[in-house]
């Protein structure tokens, strides 16, 4: 089999592994399925090894499988590396950016300011994901992460962005109806809206338990700009970031002295992407509008 194919059956691998379907796989490296399917064929025989369980829901990895999935990782990794350190400084400020972000910091802070980074690096493609996940950098999934916590493992690079705060919010109509709490111990006469358990993708947005300690949410959202909007219509109250509700004046924040959480947001970049020039550019933007928001994150402190 020449080198060439190898890399490619490799290549091939490593996308079904990571998407856990062929076509979602075969999307994501611009070829057709068959192809796909025919380059993972290849290298089970040349390997003389099934690799993959292929069941009606998808790709599982074998025993097989999961013992090549470091060692390709580590081949990637070489290859990337030496194809990045002839293609940088050529390159420099030009291609696709991918951040990943939870939807508060995503929606709230920098979509606000992506044109910005924009006019500054027209040469960059930026790309935005906003949404309630934990990204994998070694996936790929992002070349930035913004995440809750300091990830223990991994070759990654973690920059500390800066806390923010949480406080507990409702509408005036609701308040006005259901009465203003004055202590915690008013609070069990209220309805509250808070996460679905099994949808929580970080135990940092647990925070009944440190912070409503006994009481539970009647009503149960997957996400914290929708749990916003039922909150300004008057579902309930409900434990919302500082600087996407203060942005409502149809919100008011209740026992800011009792009710206040305080939360950090790590930058996280791959160790083989982050001395990138676009890499280090986008860090440095995504740092310096965090910053400038500070006052919106920290209100109390402010």
């Amino acid at each position: 089999m020449a080198t060439t194919h190898r890399w490619d059956d490799l290549q091939a691998f490593l996308a079904v592994a990571r998407a856990g379907r062929l076509t979602e796989a075969a999307r994501g490296m611009g070829v057709e399925h068959t192809t796909l399917s025919r380059r993972i064929t290849r290298l089970e025989t040349a390997l003389g090894a099934k690799l993959f369980d292929r069941r009606p829901t998808g790709y599982g990895l074998s025993a097989e499988g999961e013992r090549l999935l470091p060692r390709a990782e580590e081949i990637e990794r070489a290859a990337l590396g030496i194809w990045l350190d002839r293609v940088d400084p050529v390159v420099g400020l030009t291609g696709p950016v991918r951040i990943g972000a939870p939807e508060a910091v995503g929606t709230f802070c920098l979509a606000e300011h992506i044109g910005e980074l924009s006019v500054r690096h027209p040469g960059l493609s930026i790309e935005l994901v906003a949404t309630p996940r934990v990204f994998s950098l070694s996936k790929r999934e992002a070349d930035l992460a913004i995440g809750l916590t300091r990830p223990a493992t991994g070759r990654l690079h973690a920059r500390k962005l800066g806390n923010y705060e949480l406080g507990l919010y409702g509408a005036p109509a609701y308040v006005a109806h259901h009465g203003r709490p004055e202590s915690q111990a008013d609070l069990h006469r209220h309805r509250f809206i808070g996460y679905i358990d099994e949808l929580v993708f970080s135990p940092e947005l647990d925070y009944f338990k440190a912070a409503l300690p006994g009481l539970q949410p009647t009503i149960r959202i997957s996400n914290v700009i929708t749990q916003m909007t039922a909150t300004r219509t008057g579902a309930g109250l409900c434990i919302l970031p500082c600087f996407m509700a203060d942005k409502h004046p149809d919100l008011v924040r209740l026992l800011p002295k009792n009710v206040r959480i305080t939360r950090t947001y790590w930058l996280l970049t791959h160790a083989d992407m982050a001395h990138l020039q676009r890499i280090k550019a986008v860090t440095e933007f995504i740092t310096a509008v965090v910053r400038a928001a500070r006052p919106a994150f920290l209100p109390s402190d402010a």
